[in-house]
C-alpha cells in the first residue's frame, strides 16, 4: 500500500543503545518527505541533521548497510514491528500506518550500537553445517556432472539466500540464548547436499542437524518463509532435510547393528 496523502514531514522513532552493555532508549527525528524514499536514505538524513524533535542535539544513529540493492542482507532491522531490508523498504509503504516510522535492531542477535547488530552466529552455523563445495584446487576438472532442471531451479531458490537473518528474527525457536541453528542454515545443507560435488560432506551435515540444536528443534512455525525477502523455499527445505535425515538415521542404524 502506498501513501496516498504526502505529508509534508514525518517523523522516525529510533531505538537507540550506546554499546553491548547499555541501556536501549528511543529517539524521534522529524525528516521531510521525498518521494521514493527508502528506510537507508531516511537514516542518512537523520544523521546528517542529528537532532531529536525536542531539539536535542545527538549522536548520528549506527547502522549495518552494504549493496543498497537487497543482495548483502546486512541492513536487516525491525521497521514498524516486522523485520525487513531497510534498503527495500519505502517510506511511501510505511506511512499508511501512521504518521510515524519505527526503526529497532533485531532482537535475535546481540546489539553492537544502535541498529548494529552482530550476526556472526549465522556464519558459525553455516561452518556446522559445512556450507561449502569441498573442492581441491581450481584446475580443470573436465565437465561438471548434470541435473534435473527441478533441482536446478531449486537450488536456485535456496541459493538467492543472502545471510540476512530475517527468518531468524522471526523464528519463535530461534533465541540468543539456545543452540537452534535456525532455517537459514538448514536450507543451505540441503543446498549443498544436492550439489552432485557438495554432497561428498552430506552425511556430514546429517550428524550436525540429527544433533542438539539441530532439526528436531524446529516447530514448524513457518514465520521464516513469510518474512524472507528473496523468497526462499525454507518450509519444502525443511521437509525435505526431515526426509533425508530419516532416510540417514534408518542406514545408521543398520549398519551400526551390522558392526
Amino acid at each position: 500500500m502506498i501513501a496516498q496523502n504526502k505529508p509534508e514531514k514525518y517523523k522516525v522513532k529510533i531505538k537507540r543503545q550506546d554499546g553491548p552493555s547499555q541501556p536501549a532508549y528511543y529517539q524521534t527525528f522529524e525528516v521531510p518527505y521525498r518521494p521514493g524514499q527508502n528506510i537507508i536514505s531516511v537514516l542518512q538524513y537523520v544523521a546528517a541533521n542529528p537532532t531529536t524533535t525536542d531539539g536535542k542535539e545527538t549522536s548520528s544513529p549506527v547502522w549495518d548497510s552494504g549493496c543498497l540493492e537487497e543482495v548483502c542482507g546486512a541492513c536487516s532491522m525491525v521497521i514498524n514491528g516486522l523485520v525487513r531490508q531497510s534498503c527495500s523498504t519505502l517510506v511511501d509503504e510505511m506511512l499508511p500506518e501512521g504518521n510515524t516510522i519505527t526503526i529497532e535492531p533485531m532482537t535475535k542477535f546481540p546489539v553492537v550500537r544502535d541498529l548494529f547488530v552482530d550476526r556472526q552466529r549465522m556464519f558459525e552455523n553455516l561452518k556446522k553445517v559445512k556450507g561449502w563445495v569441498p573442492i581441491d584446487g581450481t584446475h580443470d576438472l573436465g565437465e561438471g556432472p548434470q541435473e534435473s532442471q527441478a533441482d536446478q531451479e531449486f537450488r536456485y531458490a535456496l541459493s538467492r539466500c543472502m545471510t540476512c537473518g530475517c527468518c531468524l528474527e522471526a523464528c519463535p525457536q530461534f533465541e540468543k540464548d539456545n543452540e537452534f541453528i535456525g532455517p537459514q542454515a538448514i536450507a543451505q545443507a540441503v543446498y549443498f547436499n544436492m550439489h552432485e560435488t557438495g554432497k561428498h560432506l552430506k552425511n556430514e551435515r546429517l550428524d550436525a542437524l540429527m544433533g542438539k540444536g539441530g532439526l528436531n528443534d524446529c516447530g514448524n512455525a513457518q514465520n521464516c518463509v513469510r518474512v524472507c525477502p528473496k523468497g526462499v523455499p525454507l518450509t519444502e527445505a525443511i521437509a525435505r532435510l526431515g526426509r533425508q535425515i530419516t532416510v540417514h538415521a534408518v542406514k545408521e542404524f543398520f549398519m551400526g547393528s551390522k558392526g
